[in-house]
């Protein structure tokens, strides 16, 4: 009996998210055995699809946060570092 994706859904919890996440990162079941790519995407869509209902947003897999400033450190600004944000870039 095959079961649906969204089926496998319902049956996901913590434990088992840790596992598949494990799985992908690895490369293998827990077993030792390898994931085929198609394994290995249907645990990331899985992982994915559950975190999107169970977990913040800013605590997803793959989530990166907005930095205030793209390229500075925090709280450091063009000023600070004694350059003018308008000054051109110097190949030399």
């Amino acid at each position: 009996m095959s079961m649906s994706f969204q089926a496998v859904l319902e049956n996901l919890n913590p434990e088992i998210v840790a596992s598949l996440k494990r799985a992908i990162e690895l490369g293998k079941w827990p077993n030792g055995e390898p994931l085929s790519a198609e394994q290995r995407q249907l645990c990331a869509e899985a992982v994915a699809a559950w975190e999107a209902r169970h977990v913040e947003a800013v605590d997803r897999v793959g989530v990166v946060p907005p930095k205030a400033t793209p390229c500075a450190d925090k709280g450091e600004t063009g000023d600070e570092r004694g350059q003018d944000d308008d000054q051109p870039l110097n190949w030399v």
